[in-house]
């Protein structure tokens, strides 16, 4: 139960940490890519278990950005 990139960006922001709960809709990320940002937000309820990447990293295709209990 990853959050992996859909494409490859920047990492502008991280809006959750390690152990926080998380609702369906929230926001976690947001990665720019050609000048625009893409909000990435949580598919379906659950808690972070870790944060596998850093604000301002540049992002592969597939890259692990969240890891979720």
């Amino acid at each position: 139960r990853f959050l992996l990139s859909p494409m490859p960006g920047l990492l502008v922001d991280v809006a959750v940490r390690a152990g926080q709960k998380v609702l369906a809709g929230e926001k976690l990320a947001v990665i720019e890519a050609m000048k625009m940002e893409n909000i990435l937000v949580a598919q379906q309820d659950g808690v972070v278990a870790k944060v596998s990447a850093s604000k301002g990293e540049s992002l592969a295709v597939d890259q692990i950005i969240l890891e979720f209990q």
